[in-house]
């Protein structure tokens, strides 16, 4: 699962790579060399999908990494067994066994 999630991210992040090289900043870009606006899918259309586009394929990479996350094994702390615990209480000196009294 956390393969498959990976080669979507990949394919997702050059997609979005590409589309992005696609916009210009200036309103310009691919959209504006498909001729007059009054055909069907003109600029406002194309711009239109290639925003959708960027946010969808941006929004894939986020949910996709967010799953992976949450896959991934939690990592567990280490929890004193009594055994330990008692060595760790017999070696300090500040103690006094419990089988003598104190003088």
């Amino acid at each position: 699962m956390s393969a498959f999630l990976s080669i979507i991210i990949i394919i997702a992040a050059i997609l979005l790579t590409l589309v992005i090289f696609i916009q210009n900043p200036k309103g310009g870009g691919l959209s504006s060399d498909f001729g007059s606006p009054a055909q069907l899918g003109g600029v406002k259309k194309t711009n239109e999908f290639i925003d959708k586009l960027t946010w969808s394929l941006a929004g894939t990479i986020v949910a996709a990494s967010i799953i992976i996350t949450m896959l991934q094994p939690s990592i567990k702390t280490e929890t004193k067994t009594p055994q330990k615990q008692q060595q760790k209480e017999n070696s300090s000196p500040s103690k006094q066994p419990s089988n003598q009294k104190p003088n």
